[in-house]
């Protein structure tokens, strides 16, 4: 390894296996374990994940997505959870993934459930391109999935 790079992203979802199946349909993902299969709780695990009290990690699991870095799945049981992120709000509030031909990619995602946002439009300024196009979809859970393709 030259430098740093991704290694997973996080995501907090209401099932795991809802996700797991959503992701496997549209993204042809798939589970590589299972981090967590016994709740987590305590002072300890609120204070190592910055969790509110009360709160109980329920599942966790890793997913491989093609070659690139992979997804861990949180289920999280707590008093105070919000729903997902809108674009405009701080913090990382959305998933881009890469796709070879993207009015495949998007029936795929749509018929696993997303729901597209707008029609594919060109990629914009530096990254346009032949074929190089863009698109959001909201995941069942309420997130957004941005699909990418950089021929």
């Amino acid at each position: 390894m030259t430098g740093p790079r991704i290694d997973h992203v996080g995501l907090t979802v209401p099932d795991i296996d809802v996700a797991t199946t959503f992701l496997r349909d549209a993204l042809d993902a798939r589970v590589l374990h299972d981090i967590v299969t016994e709740p987590l709780d305590g002072p300890d695990i609120e204070a190592a994940l910055g969790l509110s009290r009360g709160a109980v990690v329920t599942r966790v699991r890793q997913i491989g997505l093609g070659d690139g870095a992979t997804i861990e799945l949180f289920e999280i049981a707590t008093r105070d959870q919000r729903h997902a992120p809108r674009l405009g709000d701080l913090g990382i509030q959305h998933l881009a993934v890469r796709v070879a031909d993207i009015d495949a990619a998007v029936r795929q995602v749509t018929d696993a459930g997303a729901v597209l946002l707008a029609a594919p439009a060109p990629l914009p300024g530096p990254e346009a391109g032949p074929g190089r196009m863009w698109v959001y979809c909201r995941l069942p859970w309420g997130g957004l999935l941005e699909l990418v393709s950089r021929p």
